[in-house]
């Protein structure tokens, strides 16, 4: 989740909407990689989620961070939620898992660099006070009243919202976890892209990422409950977005989306005022119920942009957000996979080949049909593995064109971080179906033993 927005003076005019998307377009040569990835911590001794206060606990991890590793605090009301350092942001969901969101960098050499020294770190300082972190899409055997939720006024206004505009808006904040990767667009005709093909095919990252099949101490139906959660949270602020492969998409078109979207709040002085399901368009004209008279300023604007939660998402930069939480080689495959696809202009074009004839029910059913059965998904006559084993491979010439070498010249791409997603699509099993045949296998049902099987 995002932290507040800063630096934007007051909203004149009904065009600086837009204008605030279009300061994010940048020449190719600025453009940057940015991962962020969520991990659960849990105790190692009874697998229980950490509070956020006490010796094991949310609280000793970020202050273990700041103090041996040079991470500035960030508080909010004077209590420790988060830690930033050369670009970087470490903060909490909602239910206390640990996001990094990294850097913008260069190369996905530096940014599988970035989540290896952070993971390095976050176990130094967790091992030794008996906490472990796990990636995977969702909790597998916590219940909603296991999992605190962690001391942030945004948080607790979501909590009060999410039941009445949906079924599962708690599950996602306490219990899921994503990694996701922000790329940079050069023109609005390069984000129109982008985005079409970034939710075209997001099913296609939900399938190969799927590592989310056990909720509540069961075996699921579903490779991704993550992702199924996602299906019932939220309407007004989630899902695949037709009006994007429409005729006359553009930045104006994402606003009047954003304006749409129900608000959950305004950070006013370090408090978060309450402005659940008012409007933004009510704000604009000086309406808004929760500050009358108040006018919205570009940080306003900016905070309410991070409350739109599609499977694809512009801000000053575009959002890849349909992919379970996982091991440490699929942190680095998500932008490699992502880069490769979008930033090359050939690769770009194939991408876009490949999906620009579907209709807005083949793009649906993909994505149902990927969260729930994996890479043997199949919709509209799209066959999942099939349709991977292309997009990998556009992916892979994508890198190729790129040539942005690592090891001090040694490695002459990075098409080696798709390995993970190479060998997958060679199997035709995901982490899910992995995870789900060590259940049914070697852990003869025990489901306790994922946390030492998996964890970082």
């Amino acid at each position: 989740m995002s932290i507040p927005q800063s630096g934007g003076g007051p909203i004149e005019s009904h065009a600086q909407l837009a204008e605030y998307l279009e300061d994010g377009i940048k020449p190719k040569e600025d453009w940057r990689i940015g991962t962020e990835h969520e991990k659960f911590g849990y105790c190692k001794d009874t697998h229980k989620p950490l509070p956020y206060e006490g010796e094991r606990s949310i609280r000793a991890v970020l202050e273990g961070l700041r103090d041996r590793h040079g991470w500035a605090e960030v508080t909010e009301k004077g209590v420790l939620i988060g830690l930033s350092k050369d670009g970087a942001n470490v903060s909490l969901e909602p239910g206390g898992a640990l996001e990094l969101s990294g850097a913008p960098l260069e190369t996905i050499h530096q940014t599988c660099d970035e989540v290896n020294e952070h993971l390095r770190e976050v176990k130094g300082v967790a091992d030794e006070i008996g906490v472990g972190f796990i990636g995977l899409g969702a909790a597998p055997e916590w219940m909603h009243d296991d999992v605190p939720l962690m001391p942030k006024g945004r948080y607790k206004l979501m909590d009060a919202y999410m039941p009445t505009v949906g079924t599962t808006g708690r599950e996602m904040m306490r219990r899921t976890c994503t990694v996701q990767v922000n790329l940079d667009f050069g023109s609005e005709a390069d984000m129109v892209q982008k985005m079409r093909v970034a939710l075209a095919l997001s099913p296609v990252a939900t399938a190969l990422f799927a590592n989310s099949p056990f909720f509540e101490g069961k075996p699921l139906a579903v490779k991704s409950k993550r992702m199924q959660i996602w299906e019932t949270l939220d309407d007004s602020r989630t899902g695949m977005l037709p009006f994007v492969f429409e005729d006359g998409f553009g930045f104006d078109a994402w606003v009047e989306y954003a304006l749409d979207v129900p608000m959950y709040f305004v950070y006013r002085d370090g408090e978060y005022v309450d402005a659940l399901g008012m409007s933004f368009r009510d704000f604009l004209k000086g309406e808004l119920p929760a500050l009358p008279g108040e006018k919205p300023t570009l940080s306003d604007w900016a905070d309410h942009l991070t409350t739109a939660f599609p499977d694809a998402r512009v801000k000053k930069y575009i959002e890849m957000r349909g992919a379970d939480g996982g091991p440490w080689r699929r942190l680095c495959a998500l932008p490699a996979l992502w880069v490769g696809l979008m930033y090359d202009q050939g690769a770009l074009d194939a991408a876009w080949d490949l999906c620009k004839d579907w209709d807005a029910e083949t793009r649906e059913g993909l994505r149902r049909a990927a969260t729930r059965d994996g890479l043997q998904a199949e919709a509209g006559g799209v066959k999942m593995h099939d349709l991977a084993r292309e997009v990998l491979n556009i992916a892979e010439a994508g890198l190729v064109a790129r040539a942005r070498p690592g090891s001090g010249g040694l490695v002459p791409d990075e098409t080696h971080f798709l390995n993970a997603l190479k060998e997958s699509v060679e199997s035709g099993q995901v982490p899910a179906d992995e995870l789900l045949e060590h259940y049914h296998g070697d852990w003869n049902g025990d489901l306790s033993k994922i946390y030492a099987a998996y964890s970082y």
